[in-house]
């Protein structure tokens, strides 16, 4: 492997022939990181087990890295071709637990890790190339071609930490030791932990617009806080510290844990962390390659409901109020010990693969009169992940941080041993799953201060609240709503048939789908971004959504939305997930009626929909189609429309493009019918498009 690139890349200063050689060598770098990383299994056969049940075996990962560019140059029309449209389709979503990735291994017949080192080599090609042929000038912002490349890379690191904690979880004899290098060697007794100051304070969270790195949505905004004095623990918490709790029979005890926690335990039957390996009298710890005799003095690494358990465990002990620090207050710490965005990468820590393989003694890195602020394990707090004041999504990855707002997962702060790029950096901001393992610990403060937590009941996001209310809200103007209105046309060619399958392929926010789930045997959901589908399963799993649209000015209008209350109460048999219409996997076929409005305005190859949509149906199946024909919309090549241009100087209509398109194997039902769809963006701002809908049997 190269020498180790793990900073990530200051994309305003310099010119652009020196960046682009900056940015081909961090890519390569990760690239290779990434292969490495996948050294340390014995042979084939790890690559095919589930470490996590509620994550995808490792070869899905080692694909998911690759396939992720090239599916984000295709949606930012960077490349007109795919490199391989199976791999494309199968390794594309990945996200840990939620509803909509699909974990059933019924469903995939994973490649050889042969054919998925084959295809790797492929893509790095692309992605040379289009650093190579990229001719736009600095600075790189978010529409800059190379900001793509830096998702990549920047993902790609992500997933070498979080693989990294998959391979943890895999039996030993699975693993091979001392790939990357050698782990600590230090172990001894822990230092005790005390309570040092940290004084009030004013910061203001978020990243600067304009910021000189590569940034997820997430980073940017606007938030000022006041922050109250508190103490926190000069060290990170030890596993010796944590045996106390442990010995102390607190895995026992519910009183210390929260009602999510203790649910956690009772079902996972916990005794101990995760890593923690205990026989007769001993105890040792698992590390990512290799088991070691336990290290007391080291980090202990646990979920952040242990951390919280132990948390209230000190409490009661110390009789102090104890608990683990915000995002603010981390901050905060970390700016008093001078700790800041200027010299975040020059602070010595066990960070960036720069120490060891592996955490080492809470008492080796300190950083002005506290240990390891940064570096060594990530640091869980108390702060639930939501967006600044400012949050705006990135149009090419929508769904980065958007199904973690959900009050479910937590932030961590401050790096760990494998932590590199964008995860080393001040101003990231990563969650989990409370009830998630990363290479994380925690400290403890001491505060009197109520603890502020900020979250977002209402859904703020302005482009899925408007989709809400088109969903689900009043319609203007004594329109029909035009989600009921599709539903009515799906149930009408059901025409009262039993057993019937049905997948609505642009279910937006789901009314549809709900709508016609009780005259169908299975109805599927699918949108592209996993920041509508979310709001349909809140819908299913809590029967109720909020969401908040404009009024005029500053006023705003709070919506509170029930299913029950719109009549819809069966949905069992309704499921909601992510894919790329343009791309499905091979499970999405047999069905009986196929539902495809204002999809193909929004495909990159609507074209390519149109010819092979004939493979998802059953035999004399129904396909649906709607659309404004707004083929600009998202930029759509010329050479991918159905019609709306001159052929030979004569006019070819959409619609007689699509016929010509579908003719060979469909037969066409009806004549194309109008629809209105009135959507509001404000109370006195509404849009009104017609809708030209048309049905297909297919022969």
């Amino acid at each position: 492997m190269n020498q180790l690139v793990t900073h990530t890349t200051d994309l305003i200063n310099g010119d652009l022939s020196a960046k682009k050689a900056e940015i081909h060598a961090y890519f390569l770098n990760t690239f290779e990181l990434d292969e490495k990383l996948y050294e340390y299994l014995k042979g084939d056969e790890p690559f095919y087990r589930r470490a996590d049940s509620l994550r995808h075996p490792l070869i899905f990962y080692y694909g998911h890295t690759a396939v992720f560019y090239i599916n984000k140059l295709i949606l930012a029309k960077l490349i007109d071709s795919r490199v391989d449209p199976h791999f494309e389709s199968v390794f594309a979503i990945g996200v840990d637990e939620m509803s909509w990735d699909d974990l059933n291994e019924q469903h995939y017949q994973w490649p050889a890790v042969s054919e998925v080192m084959a295809y790797r080599q492929k893509v790095k090609e692309v992605i040379l190339s289009v650093i190579e042929n990229t001719t736009t000038d600095l600075p790189i912002t978010p529409d800059h071609p190379l900001w793509i490349i830096m998702m990549g890379i920047e993902h790609e690191r992500i997933h070498i930490e979080t693989s990294s904690v998959l391979i943890r979880q895999l039996p030993l004899d699975n693993v091979i030791p001392d790939v990357f290098g050698k782990r600590c060697f230090e172990i001894g007794e822990a230092p005790t932990n005390r309570f040092l100051p940290v004084k009030e304070t004013e910061i203001v969270l978020g990243k600067p617009e304009n910021h000189r790195q590569y940034g997820w949505d997430l980073e940017y905004g606007t938030n000022p806080e006041k922050v109250a004095s508190f103490n926190a623990s000069e060290f990170l918490v030890s596993n010796s510290e944590f045996f106390e709790f442990v010995n102390d029979r607190g895995y026992f005890t519910k009183e210390y844990w929260t009602a999510e926690g203790w649910n956690w335990k009772e079902y996972k039957k916990a005794e101990h962390p995760l890593f923690w390996r205990k026989q007769n009298n001993d105890y040792f710890l698992r590390l990512f390659d290799q088991e070691i005799q336990m290290p007391w003095n080291w980090p202990v690494e646990v979920n952040y409901l242990e951390a919280k358990a132990f948390a209230n465990w000190k409490s009661k002990k110390t009789g102090k109020n104890l608990r683990l620090p915000t995002e603010a207050e981390w901050y905060s710490l970390a700016g008093q010990n001078g700790i800041s965005d200027d010299n975040f990468a020059a602070v010595k820590g066990n960070i960036n693969l720069a120490a060891y393989i592996s955490p080492c003694p809470v008492d080796t890195f300190k950083q002005g009169g506290f240990y390891d602020i940064i570096g060594n394990v990530w640091q869980w707090t108390e702060t639930p992940v939501t967006g600044f004041p400012g949050f705006k999504v990135h149009p090419l990855y929508d769904d980065f941080s958007t199904p973690t707002f959900d009050g479910k997962h937590n932030l961590i702060k401050g790096g760990s041993w494998i932590s590199t790029g964008n995860e080393a950096t001040w101003y990231a901001r990563y969650a989990f799953r409370r009830h998630f393992y990363q290479h994380a610990g925690f400290r403890l403060v001491e505060s009197d201060a109520v603890l502020q937590i900020r979250n977002d009941a209402y859904e703020i996001d302005e482009e899925v609240a408007q989709s809400c209310e088109f969903n689900y809200g009043v319609t203007p103007f004594g329109f029909d709503n035009f989600q009921k209105k599709l539903a009515e046309i799906c149930i009408k060619y059901a025409d009262g048939r039993s057993g019937l399958k049905m997948l609505d392929l642009n279910c937006d926010t789901g009314r549809t789908v709900f709508e016609v789930a009780t005259h169908f045997q299975h109805v599927t959901g699918i949108d592209f971004s996993a920041r509508f589908i979310r709001m349909a399963i809140q819908l299913q799993e809590k029967g109720f959504i909020r969401y908040i649209t404009k009024d005029e000015g500053e006023l705003l209008h709070y919506n509170d939305i029930q299913l029950s209350k719109l009549g819809i109460t069966k949905f069992e048999n309704t499921q909601f997930m992510q894919a790329d219409a343009n791309n499905l996997k091979p499970i999405y076929t047999g069905y009986d009626l196929i539902l495809a409005v204002n999809l193909l305005e929004e495909l990159y190859a609507p074209d390519r929909f149109l010819v092979s949509i004939n493979e998802r149906l059953n035999a004399g199946g129904i396909l649906i189609l709607g659309s404004t024909y707004n083929w600009g919309k998202n930029n759509i090549k010329r050479e991918h429309w159905p019609g709306g241009f001159k052929k030979d100087g004569e006019p070819v209509r959409s619609f007689e493009g699509i016929k010509a398109l579908l003719q060979d194997k469909f037969e066409l039902v009806e004549q194309p019918f109008n629809l209105n769809a009135a959507q509001r963006s404000s109370t006195r701002s509404i849009e009104v498009s017609l809708v030209e809908l048309s049905v297909w049997r297919k022969k």
